[in-house]
């Protein structure tokens, strides 16, 4: 069962999408769901949400200030910060659901938000686990993969993009995914093609970010908190992604006090569908079951 529910970050209104399992028993643990670098809730995260509630967990997934269904202006403008305090507030709209247990709240991100939920349960003890997949966690080690050419095309949009903000006016957009030696966030081999084939026909994606994030990406390292956590922490790496670097994800990971790790022979949108969403989704509804569901 989903319901259509909301919730307010920095006084902006955060669409949300609340699924509950059909025999809960007593209070659940609650799966809140974040997607990636300009991506929205519709980019396959009800496929890993269904089979979530299926093992018998709620789970939140939401969308972003400036993104997809939730409202904020400018649209396309992706804030780090921001997005950390829209995950704060989304795990605790999870912990006032009536149902959910409040000390069994799980963070799941993927990709971008693979390395945010790392951030935020690092500064959330009462968090009970987080499952961070082929995950962002390494600004530097991100910005090498993209190559010389595509780091030399960024500054001039960058700081366009920062000067229009700073003025009030609106945001130069640039490509979130982009083909190899074009203007773009995301040029690796194969991102563009696997980016679009998640993008569902009813989605309100929009292949636009806004420019000025460029000067933060290469400075954001959520992995190193890794270290901080106080809870499980099970990450998936797709080992020939060429977007987020799974060495520089696993040496953060194995620094984490209990982490459990899954590592698959594809790239990075692969595990998103076919085959290796099956292998990928049931190691994570297996970690549930073991790490939290459990323990109900």
């Amino acid at each position: 069962m989903r319901e259509e529910i909301s919730f307010t970050s920095g006084g902006t209104m955060c669409a949300a999408w609340l699924y509950r399992p059909e025999d809960p028993g007593g209070e659940t643990p609650c799966v809140v769901m974040g997607h990636g670098f300009s991506a929205t809730r519709h980019e396959r995260l009800p496929a890993f949400a269904g089979r979530f509630a299926e093992a018998g967990a709620a789970v939140l997934v939401f969308d972003y200030r400036y993104f997809g269904d939730s409202g904020g202006e400018p649209r396309q403008l992706l804030d780090i910060s921001a997005q950390h305090e829209d995950w704060r507030a989304a795990i605790a709209c999870a912990r006032g659901q009536a149902g959910v247990d409040p000390e069994r709240i799980v963070l799941w991100g993927s990709s971008f938000s693979g390395g945010h939920v790392i951030h935020v349960a690092a500064e959330d003890p009462r968090v009970a686990a987080v499952i961070s997949q082929m995950p962002f966690t390494d600004g530097l080690a991100t910005v090498r993969a993209l190559g010389p050419r595509a780091v030399a095309r960024a500054p001039p949009a960058a700081l366009l993009d920062a000067a229009r903000g700073l003025s009030g006016r609106s945001p130069h957009l640039v490509p979130a995914v982009a083909p190899p030696g074009q203007l773009g966030m995301m040029t690796t081999p194969g991102a563009e093609a696997g980016f679009r084939a998640i993008v569902p026909p009813e989605s309100p994606w929009r292949n636009e970010v806004a420019a000025r994030v460029m000067l933060r990406v290469p400075y954001y390292r959520p992995g190193r908190r890794a270290r901080e956590l106080r809870m499980p922490l099970f990450m998936a790496l797709a080992t020939e992604d060429t977007l987020t670097p799974p060495g520089a994800a696993e040496r953060w990971a194995r620094t984490a006090p209990d982490h459990e790790l899954l590592r698959l022979p594809v790239g990075h949108f692969d595990p998103y569908v076919g085959e290796r969403f099956e292998e990928l989704v049931s190691a994570e509804v297996d970690f549930l079951r073991r790490r939290v569901l459990a323990t109900g």
